[in-house]
């Protein structure tokens, strides 16, 4: 079988939420072998597609994994895990507080663009939240979009622009 590694960015902001990340870090094991897990950092809430800068700070952390399954398929079993651990999505995709919130940031050097999956994460190259703690376990992690490397990108978001 063709084992692929992958890059996952965690989240929570609900209390309590290292036990949160934990608990996700257990679960992505059932999916494949989790080869690194970043420290828990503590990150303000960052204003975006539902969440607001008051929303109560987060814990964010980065995982590495390999697994067999496919981009879609890895999806599915992110989604799986969250609302194993109470995640709660709503119905027009606002984030908002929650228990654990998993992302797909890398599959391999894969480009996806498919219905419901854009790999890598179309967002991830503008948050440190994501970049920091992706660094500490892999900096030469490669962004085949853009071609660059995540220390790379997380140097151009300390330039000012």
């Amino acid at each position: 079988m063709t084992r692929t590694r992958v890059f996952i960015g965690l989240g929570s902001n609900l209390r309590p939420r290292n036990a949160h990340l934990r608990a996700a870090v257990d679960r992505l094991r059932d999916i494949g072998d989790v080869t690194a897990v970043s420290r828990f950092l503590r990150t303000a809430a960052v204003a975006e597609r539902g969440v607001a800068a008051t929303d109560p700070e987060f814990r964010n952390a980065a995982a590495a994994l390999e697994t067999g399954l496919d981009a879609r398929g890895l999806l599915a079993a992110l989604l799986e895990i969250e609302a194993a651990l109470g995640r709660e999505r709503t119905a027009d995709g606002a984030a908002g507080p929650r228990t654990i919130d998993l992302d797909l940031l890398l599959f391999g050097n894969r480009v996806v663009e498919e219905a419901g999956l854009v790999v890598p994460h179309p967002r991830m190259q503008r948050r440190r939240f994501v970049l920091e703690p992706l660094v500490e376990i892999a900096p030469n992690a490669w962004h085949p979009g853009l071609r660059k490397t995540a220390a790379e990108l997380l140097a151009e978001l300390a330039v000012p622009a």
